[in-house]
């Protein structure tokens, strides 16, 4: 598929590179992360927000509330699903890496999503992107032999366990986690998973 730059203009409709913080730090301490053949996601990683960049994170980019800093890392070609908070999500490139992104609005009455919709954005290593609330996204995709690295950083409490009943009706099914909805792909075969992506399950080494 077509590949763009985070860098471009046409990624401001979901979302800005965000410059002048000091992560190298950061990006260090993300290199005793495992990098598995799959993709694993942890929230929270104590080491990671121990570190000085979380308080200008949690300052200039969340204006105070009380953040999170975790990471998704492994090898990953494929869409498999989408998923939208009610708050923006810090992305940090450690490596080379591809974000398959849409936007909410696209997302019919039903809850339903052509994913003809979405499109690819290359991220160099070392780039933070903001992606607004309204930005569907998943894991990112591997850009380089190896697989990628991705810091994520959200409110505090995103993507931890539920500990209320959510209901069965109109949006209330995507929730899958505290602050996500998900909308995924039937032949991502995820549990329990709302499906209504429609179309081709996106694999970005097929033309």
């Amino acid at each position: 598929m077509n590949m763009k730059n985070v860098n471009d203009q046409s990624f401001g409709k979901y979302g800005r590179v965000l410059t002048g913080y000091k992560m190298d730090e950061l990006l260090k301490e993300m290199q005793n992360t495992p990098l598995p053949n799959d993709v694993v996601y942890v929230p929270s990683v104590p080491e990671l927000e121990a570190l000085d960049v979380k308080n200008a994170f949690q300052q200039r980019a969340f204006g105070g509330l009380p953040i999170q800093i975790g990471y998704c890392n492994g090898n990953n070609t494929k869409l498999n699903a989408v998923e939208y908070h009610r708050s923006s999500e810090i992305n940090v490139a450690v490596t080379d890496m591809i974000l398959l992104i849409g936007m909410q609005q696209d997302v019919t009455d039903d809850f339903t999503y052509d994913t003809a919709n979405i499109e690819a954005f290359f991220v160099p290593a070392g780039t933070a992107v903001e992606m607004y609330a309204t930005t569907l996204h998943y894991a990112p995709c591997t850009a380089e032999e190896g697989g990628f690295r991705c810091v994520v950083v959200l409110p505090e409490g995103t993507n931890t366990d539920l500990d209320f009943p959510i209901g069965k009706e109109g949006e209330d099914r995507l929730i899958t986690a505290k602050n996500k909805w998900l909308i995924a792909h039937e032949d991502a075969g995820i549990a329990g998973a709302f499906c209504g992506l429609q179309g081709k399950n996106i694999d970005i080494t097929e033309e």
